[in-house]
């Protein structure tokens, strides 16, 4: 095994976990617009278990270099971090638009109801 080897590990999780969460928040947000309302927060849930292990990979990468240990940057390490803070993002719009299809879905009945 080469020193990049686990260097690289930790990118690949970011690009993974950032990449499931991501994928986890768009669902979140279909389930969202057919009134699953519940199903979309677990989703949610699923996407912010993905986006923890993401953090956690980008933790240990910040906690060599703030040790002394110089990380070298390279182009799929970027690639790694727009992945997370795509997710991150991706995650609090999800909320909103969940929050936003279920407020309609409530004016909708309630104007049912009238």
């Amino acid at each position: 095994m080469t020193e990049e080897t686990p260097l690289l590990e930790v990118i690949m999780q970011l690009i993974m976990y950032g990449g499931d969460a991501k994928s986890k928040a768009m669902e979140a947000i279909h389930l969202a617009k057919q009134g699953q309302f519940e199903s979309a927060q677990a989703k949610i849930a699923e996407a912010n278990a993905s986006l923890s292990q993401a953090h956690h990979a980008q933790t240990g990468l910040l906690t060599k270099e703030a040790s002394g240990e110089h990380i070298q940057a390279s182009l799929l390490m970027i690639h790694g971090q727009d992945h997370l803070m795509n997710a991150i993002t991706f995650i609090d719009l999800a909320k909103e638009v969940i929050a936003l299809y279920q407020e309609m879905q409530e004016l909708k009945e309630a104007s049912h109801e009238a």
